[in-house]
């Protein structure tokens, strides 16, 4: 079974150590959640494995391949997306488009084999086939991070690298989102690294969690063993 493997992963920002040593590993298949009040370095480790922020030393690996000295565009290609906070989507296009913009970074660009995928996306939030021809800059927070995601998934990854999915979003809407994606773990074998702010959320769904404080692993366990850990939540994320 494969793994992506975080070992003593640290970087900086100038004089500001974002992450130090960080360790740990997303079995495939499974959602592992990293958790952490603000400014523990989650979205960081994110952009560090993207390849959107280098490393000052540590090693990322995923199918026994080293991922660190590769560029953004070889990260996608190699089977890893990431979908960045803030719902960011191209508001000139429609979703449709949107969507198909993902279909660039695919290994096969035959017509019917994206548009099969295109499909799956719509199957996967219902809502975006019923705004397919509207612009995006249209649609709701909810229904804009739908079609981040999807534009992420239409690549058909085999990592998906989710960013607080829940920021600004009704709870209805983030518990949808949560459980589609979990759904499509489920069936599908993706393995999924979420960070969320939100503990309750993402540990609810995980199936491991890794606990960041300062930019450090403060805890690495399985999400129900963190979530029935109240002294653990108390110190480090304040509930």
């Amino acid at each position: 079974m494969f793994m992506l493997k975080v070992t003593d992963l640290s970087t900086h920002y100038g004089s500001v150590k974002a992450l130090n040593k960080v360790s740990f590993s997303a079995e495939q298949g499974k959602i592992t959640t990293v958790i952490g009040a603000n400014g523990a370095g989650k979205s960081t480790l994110l952009r560090t494995i993207s390849a959107l922020v280098k490393p000052e030393g540590g090693s990322i690996t995923w199918k026994g391949r080293e991922l660190v000295g590769s560029s953004p565009e070889a990260i996608v290609r190699s089977g890893i997306a990431h979908v960045p906070e803030g719902h960011a989507v191209i508001s000139q296009l429609t979703v449709d488009e949107n969507i198909r913009m993902g279909s660039l970074f695919r290994r096969r660009k035959f017509a019917q084999d994206i548009s099969q995928a295109t499909q799956e996306m719509y199957e996967l939030f219902p809502r975006l086939q019923e705004r397919r021809t509207q612009l995006a800059g249209s649609l709701s927070g909810g229904e804009r991070q739908m079609l981040a995601i999807s534009r992420a998934l239409v690549s058909r990854p085999e990592v998906l690298l989710l960013d607080e999915p829940s920021l600004g979003l009704a709870p209805l809407v983030v518990e949808q989102i949560i459980q589609s994606i979990n759904e499509l773990c489920r069936k599908t074998g993706l393995t999924v690294l979420l960070v969320e702010q939100n503990a309750n959320t993402a540990l609810a769904v995980a199936d491991h969690g890794v606990l960041l404080a300062l930019g450090e692993v403060a805890a690495d366990r399985p999400a129900t063993e963190l979530m029935a850990d109240t002294a653990l939540r108390a110190a480090y994320l304040g509930y």
